[in-house]
């Protein structure tokens, strides 16, 4: 039997990679005379650098850059050398949980450093960046990033502003002079799975706001300023993308990204599976295995194991998938290409129970196992 493990990591517990492994051993086992092909997989969250790093023999880069509120962290992104392409994940050096609870404030939190990474990765001669958005601390709409790059936000006495949320209602002018020249001439693809606009009630501020530790007149702020600076962007710049779908990503993440820097905004698990050249890997195969911490039908809408079921639906291979956590309403899963789901929960537990490693790892092999034996 010819099968491909395509899992997405358990967020917390374990990487794709170290899940792969223990489904592979698992197996042969089992059945011992099985032909296996592991893929890690990603939706453009969290483990998307390590997936294309491992599918695509790509490096990691280390690279100290400034966290949300401009401390110093240890930032890295993924480089594939054959083709010159980056791959960040904004989350590692602006994302929530790099601010401690009591800080969170998206009034004062700024994506500079993720203009940081961009930079180094063109100093390493990148022309392409593949960069997921999710996971943000910030609601800056992208002018900490583009301040690391040249770009300079100024009030209207000319003065310079620090590029945090709390001063997108103050910006007057856009001075481009001293942008980086190697912008205008490099790809910039956005792994966006939301489509909310910049401002509004369904806006970044009003939708995410809360979540990052804004109260209602802090989000109402943020919102004001959301607002003010895409009609300073739409004067200056003659560009109107407010209401571009995933503007509002990452606290206008989004729409800094298509605006500044030309991006493309697209499904993080598109992406990922157009440059694993993921429906290539599935010649002669006989089943999938596909799993994610937590499988629901939310599961559906952009996350790795939907494009696992559907390349799978549409050459008929069946796919089997595991999960920490499998809610009633994922089951709706089977109509769009899952042939069978299985937790790999088999007693009561806590949470920090469930996270331990060497438990999802024993709970994985046994779960496989048992999958196995039935052939």
């Amino acid at each position: 039997m010819n099968i491909l493990i395509a899992v997405d990591s358990f967020k917390g517990s374990l990487s794709s990679k170290e899940i792969s492994n223990v489904i592979e051993k698992s197996i042969l086992d089992t059945l011992p005379n099985s032909k296996i092909k592991k893929i890690p997989i990603a939706d453009g969250g969290e483990g998307t650098i390590e997936s294309l790093i491992e599918g695509l023999n790509g490096k990691i880069i280390h690279k100290k850059v400034h966290g949300p509120l401009m401390e110093d962290v240890n930032g890295y992104y993924g480089i594939l050398p054959e083709s010159k392409t980056a791959i960040i994940e904004m989350a590692i050096c602006s994302g929530l949980p790099l601010v401690p609870s009591k800080l969170r404030n998206p009034l004062s939190t700024t994506t500079y450093g993720v203009g940081e990474l961009i930079l180094d990765a063109l100093d390493k001669g990148c022309n392409e960046f593949i960069v997921g958005i999710g996971g943000s601390a910030t609601n800056d709409a992208g002018i900490g990033m583009c301040s690391a790059l040249g770009f300079r936000f100024l009030d209207e006495f000319n003065n310079e502003l620090s590029p945090i949320g709390e001063n997108l209602i103050k910006v007057h002018h856009i001075d481009i002079s001293e942008v980086d020249s190697r912008i205008k001439n490099t790809k910039f693809l956005i792994a966006c799975d939301v489509d909310n606009p910049l401002f509004g009630k369904l806006g970044a501020a009003y939708t995410y706001g809360p979540q990052k530790g804004a109260n209602p007149s802090q989000v109402k702020a943020l919102d004001n300023g959301l607002k003010h600076f895409s009609r300073i962007v739409k004067n200056i710049l003659n560009i109107d993308k407010a209401n571009l779908p995933g503007a509002g990503a990452a606290g206008g993440l989004g729409y800094g990204f298509s605006v500044f820097l030309n991006g493309e905004l697209k499904p993080g698990i598109d992406i990922v599976f157009e440059k694993i050249n993921f429906n290539e890997n599935l010649k002669d195969i006989d089943l999938i295995i596909t799993g994610e911490g937590k499988i629901d039908f939310q599961s559906l809408m952009g996350k790795a194991i939907s494009g696992v079921a559907k390349a799978a639906k549409a050459k008929n291979i069946p796919v089997i998938a595991i999960g920490g956590c499998v809610t009633n309403d994922a089951y709706k899963l089977y109509d769009y290409g899952i042939t069978s789901i299985f937790s790999i929960t088999n007693k009561p537990m806590s949470i920090e129970e469930a996270m331990d490693s060497e438990n999802t790892k024993l709970a994985i092999y046994h779960t496989i196992k048992a999958i196995f034996k039935l052939k």
